[in-house]
């Protein structure tokens, strides 16, 4: 039953609501414009506010739904770590895609709202108040995630809820890469400006 969960995860991940929303209203893909990811920001860029809700919206229960299910299913919390990581790998690397997803921010979200909700909480919040201020999606989002294995630690000290965190802020920043040499640059793109 565990390893059954771990897969679904990934191919719950394998979803694209970035994907399949721009598909239904331009009859395209998403990763043909904008920056070419199947996310969010893309889509906010590409489509609007709405679609972009829509699918960040998507993206958190997409995330939420297999910790949720491997909670009520499997007796180790070990599994429900697993899931979390399968679900965002199958967002990030989809296979039914040819593995170019999107960047697992919202998905990320989702995972660790439901597995704890006062680290994510914290980690939200300060990545919120980072976007807000500089208007840089990239830079609040990967803030937030670097953050999470360290309020994990002050929270829990050095335990297996550490090494689920740290590889969770591992994918995400890896996924980053490109931005954060933008940003360096200093020509990333803020929010609500068009893709250069």
């Amino acid at each position: 039953m565990d390893f059954f969960l771990v897969v679904l995860s990934y191919f719950i991940g394998n979803i694209s609501f970035a994907y399949l929303i721009t598909k239904y209203k331009m009859k395209e893909d998403i990763r043909n414009f904008g920056s070419g990811n199947a996310g969010t920001t893309n889509v906010l860029r590409v489509l609007g506010k709405k679609y972009a809700a829509l699918v960040l919206l998507g993206d958190v229960l997409k995330g939420a739904v297999p910790v949720i299910l491997a909670n009520a299913f499997a007796g180790m919390d070990i599994t429900v770590m697993l899931c979390g990581l399968a679900v965002i790998a199958g967002h990030n690397w989809p296979a039914l895609m040819g593995f170019r997803g999107g960047k697992g921010i919202a998905t990320s979200i989702g995972v660790f709202l439901v597995y704890d909700p006062f680290v994510a909480s914290v980690c939200l919040g300060l990545g919120i108040v980072l976007i807000v201020i500089t208007r840089y999606v990239s830079l609040g989002s990967i803030s937030g995630m670097a953050l999470l294995p360290v309020v994990t630690y002050l929270a829990y000290g050095a335990d297996l809820r550490l090494v689920f965190a740290l590889i969770i802020s591992v994918f995400s920043v890896y996924r980053h890469r490109s931005n954060i040499v933008r940003l360096i640059q200093g020509n990333e793109n803020k929010l609500g400006q068009k893709k250069i």
